[in-house]
């Protein structure tokens, strides 16, 4: 198979698809490798590893697009890549369509069988390619909600951990999953007082065992979340339904009720966002202030550490693409569940039903196409 990488273009988005280690795998695997020029810059990786491990090295992306039969990447297509769309490639990426219409409506159209990471599933309900990203993320978020509450940044100034004397912020997360989670073990390292929300009374049980007195465990519900960001200083939105929008947990009435200069960070805005005042910001521009309340919305939050984000993606990435390559995506779907549920669109269907649901499309059982 022809297996391609092209250089990212959203906004400040430094990670890249394949590392030279990875191309090597393929090239192992009898596949041929497109590299766009300066595509692993950002990660650190030069054009030179690429070939060294055995990849061409492409001057544009269009000829990349065009000479690949899957197209290995790190962030949805944006709409100036549409037009490299072409019947029967397989696009390999996260793609998050369920808050992407235009880009749902591109695929279709372009008849590109779309995997995404998001949705590779295995038993269990474990997304082994959303795991390290969010682990990332997860981590950052305290890490952002922390500099955003500085006074430069329009926060009310205050330290996370505060001093001898003073009150520790209050960082308040909701949801429990591996972002939740992460978010909570950087937030009780740094000495804040933590308090996490989910509807999973055994995820509850078992953040309770993980990290005991240092974490309050909160059931989610609209009340006890109203009375607790009240006096939140950081708030983490980190809910997440697979392939599917995000419940709006963080309401937008909440804003009047909280401190002026406390911080929003609503991880889950590559899905829609878990709070109603939400939409997505990049990296040059990552805040905005509505209520008195800084929102830090940034749609590819790891990008902003790209060497660590991408050797954590392609670790993750790659055995799956090295199945997909070798037995094509019919047969890996047949003999991979996870690979099936990450089919999101094939030959002009929509092959996930959380997508359909989000545009009210027709939606088509995969297996009955195979």
């Amino acid at each position: 198979m022809k297996i391609g990488c092209a250089k990212e273009i959203k906004n400040n988005e430094f990670r890249v698809g394949l590392t030279p280690d990875n191309v090597k795998a393929y090239v192992a695997h009898g596949h041929d490798v497109f590299i766009e020029t300066g595509a692993g810059v950002g990660s650190g990786f030069s054009d030179k590893e690429y070939a060294e491990a055995g990849a061409k090295i492409i001057d544009s992306a269009s000829e990349v697009w065009k000479l690949s039969d899957m197209m290995v990447k790190v962030k949805e297509p944006l709409e100036p890549e549409y037009k490299f769309f072409h019947e029967g490639l397989i696009l390999y990426t996260y793609l998050h369509l369920a808050n992407d219409q235009a880009q749902t409506d591109a695929l279709l159209s372009g008849k590109v069988s779309g995997v995404a990471y998001e949705t590779i599933q295995e038993d269990g309900r474990y997304l082994p390619l959303l795991a390290p990203m969010s682990q990332i993320a997860g981590r950052l978020s305290i890490q952002e909600g922390a500099k955003y509450l500085e006074k430069k940044f329009g926060g009310e100034g205050v330290l996370l951990a505060g001093v001898p004397g003073t009150p520790k912020a209050n960082v308040v997360v909701l949801g429990g999953g591996t972002v939740g989670a992460n978010a909570c073990k950087i937030a009780i390292g740094m000495g804040a007082n933590v308090t996490v929300f989910d509807v999973n009374l055994k995820r509850l049980e078992y953040l309770d065992e993980i990290f005991g007195a240092r974490l309050q465990t909160m059931v989610s519900t609209d009340a006890n979340i109203e009375r607790a960001v009240k006096d939140a200083d950081l708030v983490i939105g980190s809910a997440l339904i697979p392939g599917a929008l995000t419940p709006k947990l963080f309401k937008k009435k909440y804003l009047a009720e909280m401190k002026t200069g406390s911080v929003f960070v609503d991880v889950a805005i590559d899905q829609g966002g878990c709070g109603e005042s939400s939409h997505m910001t990049t990296h040059d521009d990552p805040t905005y202030i509505l209520d008195g309340v800084v929102h830090y919305c940034v749609g590819n939050m790891p990008g902003a550490v790209p060497r660590t984000s991408t050797i954590a993606l392609t670790n993750a990435t790659l055995r799956y693409g090295l199945q997909i390559a070798d037995i094509g995506l019919e047969e890996a779907c047949r003999k991979n569940s996870a690979i099936y549920r990450g089919v999101n669109t094939y030959k002009g269907k929509l092959t996930f039903k959380g997508v359909a649901e989000a545009f009210n499309y027709e939606y088509t059982e995969l297996n009955t196409m195979l």
